[in-house]
Order: C-alpha cells, then structure tokens, then sequence
C-alpha cells in the first residue's frame, strides 16, 4: 500500500470498548470470558486485589490532595477482570483491557508501577506455581522461514499508513536517542537520526563502505548511510515496508546505492564491510539466536564491524519470558523474544564474535514510547479511517504503554553494541 499523508484529527478520548459488541471472528478470547475456574478466580481476587490496593491503584484516595493522587485503575467489570487473570495471567489482565472490562486515567504510570513491583505481585510460593495459569508459545509461532515471514507480515505489513500515524518524518520504529528530557515530538526526527548516525559512526560505515541492513524497517538507516556514499545491502521479511522503503530512496535519488530485498537473514549472499541490525534480533526467537550470529559473522568481510541495536531484559526474566505465551507474543510480535546481555554474549562469542562495546539507554526509549502513544491517541479519528476498530486500538495503546512502563521501570533496556570478528584471548 503506497504511503498516504495523513491528517492530524486532534485529540481523542480513548475509545470505549463493550464484550458484547466485540467481533468474535476477530478477537475470539476477548469477545468471550473463559471458562469458570472459581478457585482460580478467588485466588486473583485476593492477591491481585490486594497488590492494587497495596500500591495505591485501586481503592479511595481518602485524605490525598487531588494534586498527590497517582495513576489510578478503575476496574468497570470486577468478575471479568478476576476471571480473566485467573485464567490467563497477564495475557488475560491485556484482554481484560481490550474489552473494556478496566481503564485507567494514566495507563503507562498503573504499568509502570506494576512492572516495577512485578516480584511483589504474587506471593513466592504461588510464582513457583505460574504453569498453572500460563501457557507455552504455539508451536505455529516458530521462526522458520516460512513462520518468520508470517510472523513479520502479523506486525509489519498491517498497514504502512498505520504507522504513519504515529511514527515522525523519518518512519522510524525502534528508540531514538534525545539531547534533553521531555522529549517532544518535533525533536523526533532529529533524536532518530542522532541515533541512527551513531550507529553508523560505530560501524564505520563511509564512502565506499559495503554495507548490509538485517531489518530495512522503512528504509531511514538505508538513506543516511548511503547519502554517505556507501553501497547499502538491506534485508526485510515485510512486503509493505520493502515498497515504502524503495519508494522513498528512490524519491531521494539513492536507489543506485540501495538494494532492497525481500530476503531472509539466514539467505545472507556476500560479505560487507559493515553489518547494522536495528531491533531485529528481537524477532529472531532463541532457537535461532545461534543462526543469526552465525550469519552475521559470515556476512562480515576481514576487519569489518557489526554494530547492533537491542532490546535487553535481565537474564532470568528472559528465561521465564521464553517459556511462556505472553501478551506480547499473541497479539503483537509473534515468535519474538527480547535477549538477555548474557545470551547476546554467549551466542554472538559462539560465532567468533567479540563485543567491543556496549552502550544502554533505556530512558530514550521510555520518553520515544510515550511520544508514539500521545500521537497514536491524539490521530485516532485517523486510525478509526484507515478500518482498526476500537478493541485493536486498546490493544495498540496498551502495547505502547506497556512497553514504555518496562523502560520506565528498568525491567526493559536498549544497548548499542559494536561486534567484531575474534574472541579476546
């Protein structure tokens, strides 16, 4: 689909979502309740409910100065709301919101707080317990590469213009890099292209460089590094992106320097000069973590450098995350999992790499989230236009803010890392 400019319709409310009126066809496990697990159910009441209560989500703010009163959650479906988490765990607490069942006057802030006290939330002997209420990934999800190609297409090919009504000029999807905080939406476009130079800068990446892309996104990172005067290789799994993405380099007089192709990472033909891989590794999944590195070392020529963006989480949170189904998995990035700091080193050490360096900035991404989820809320008399009915636009806002509370909360960080070829003796 050809990139549309599209109208900024000003700020809206969030939309108000009904279980009876949701389209069963399209959302299944939100236009039903599951099946009644009453112990289940009495259980999320009594710690569930008491966590919101112990962190001041939930429950009277009496005596509080209105000016003092945090992020609140009002629950308009109490049973539903229980049940759900009964259930389902934190995929049905994201389904409990995507069908109107609770809402909150600052989502991010509730997620914020909530995933800085994930640990508290439960009592330890019940999260020794958490197969009893989460599931393994679907097997369906697995990145081969006809899953890859599937998996990419669920996310990135729902719609170009989709994106356009959140992203800034530069269609950029993955953290920017800011000078000063709060960020403001007309210092987008300049904080991505901050980071896209450094990441350039790492790898080194100038005239005449040969440089191959593993993730082209929208074709930004493609544009400066040839505007650089080097011959950029770049690679996606997306049809909608790859189209925009040579639309738009080839309005910018550079398609003589950029190939982009609808390839996947494991088919990786030639060697370079320079590897950039933004946010990709990401949706690789762990299985295939040893092939990635594997063709990234492959693809590097003698002396050449890999510089990566990554999303990280801590170790022992990835372990649990890569056993279980979870929101994000189901309804956002099917197949992915976030690394730990600890598996980039182990996998990318395995393929006879060698981190040179590694730089965090976890901040960056909470304030680029909170920015495209003040844009998403404010256009979506646009998004309503383009055909995303109101349970989609609760679940895209709720993935927003859920993401941006893992950053708030330093549960999630993003690094830059500059890989070379050769272990340290």
């Amino acid at each position: 689909m050809p990139h549309r400019t599209i109208p900024n319709s000003g700020p809206a409310a969030a939309p108000t979502a009904c279980r009876a009126d949701v389209d069963a066809g399209r959302w299944p496990d939100v236009a039903r309740l599951p099946s009644a697990a009453p112990a289940r159910t009495a259980l999320a009441r009594h710690f569930v409910g008491r966590a919101l209560d112990r962190l001041a989500l939930t429950g009277p703010a009496t005596g509080v100065p209105s000016s003092a009163v945090g992020p609140r959650l009002t629950l308009h479906d109490p049973d539903a709301f229980h049940r759900r988490i009964g259930r389902h765990g934190l995929i049905g607490f994201g389904e409990s919101y995507m069908a109107g069942e609770w809402d909150s006057d600052d989502l991010a802030g509730v997620l914020t707080v909530l995933a800085a006290h994930t640990d508290d939330l439960v009592p330890a002997p019940l999260r020794r317990l958490r197969g009893l209420w989460v599931s393994a990934r679907p097997t369906a999800d697995r990145n081969t590469r006809t899953g890859a190609r599937a998996n990419i297409q669920r996310h990135y090919d729902l719609s170009n213009d989709l994106f356009a009504t959140f992203l800034d000029a530069t269609f950029t999807y993955s953290s920017a890099v800011f000078t000063a905080f709060p960020a403001r939406f007309e210092s987008l476009a300049s904080a991505q292209h901050r980071k896209i130079d450094r990441l350039l800068d790492l790898a080194g990446v100038g005239e005449g460089t040969r440089l191959l892309e593993i993730g082209t996104g929208w074709g930004e990172l493609a544009l400066r590094a040839a505007a650089r005067g080097a011959r950029v290789t770049t690679l996606t799994l997306s049809a909608e992106q790859a189209a925009l993405a040579r639309e738009r380099i080839a309005a910018a007089g550079l398609a003589d320097r950029v190939d982009v192709q609808l390839r996947d990472y494991r088919d990786i033909e030639g060697r370079y000069d320079a590897v950039i891989s933004v946010e990709m590794i990401e949706a690789v999944g762990a299985e295939y973590w040893p092939s990635y590195f594997t063709a990234l070392r492959r693809a590097l020529a003698p002396g050449g450098r890999i510089a990566l963006q990554a999303i990280t989480m801590g170790h022992r949170q990835m372990l649990h995350t890569a056993a279980t189904h979870t929101f994000i998995s189901k309804y956002v990035f099917p197949g992915g999992l976030i690394p730990s700091r600890e598996a980039i080193a182990e996998h990318s050490a395995a393929a006879g790499l060698r981190t040179v360096a590694d730089d965090g900035f976890g901040e960056h991404y909470a304030e680029t989230l909170r920015l495209w989820r003040e844009r998403f809320t404010a256009r979506r008399g646009a998004v309503t236009g383009l055909g995303f009915d109101p349970v989609f636009q609760r679940m895209w806002e709720f993935y927003l803010a859920y993401s941006e509370a893992g950053f708030r909360s330093r549960y999630l960080d993003v690094r830059q890392l500059l890989l070379t070829e050769g272990t340290p003796r």
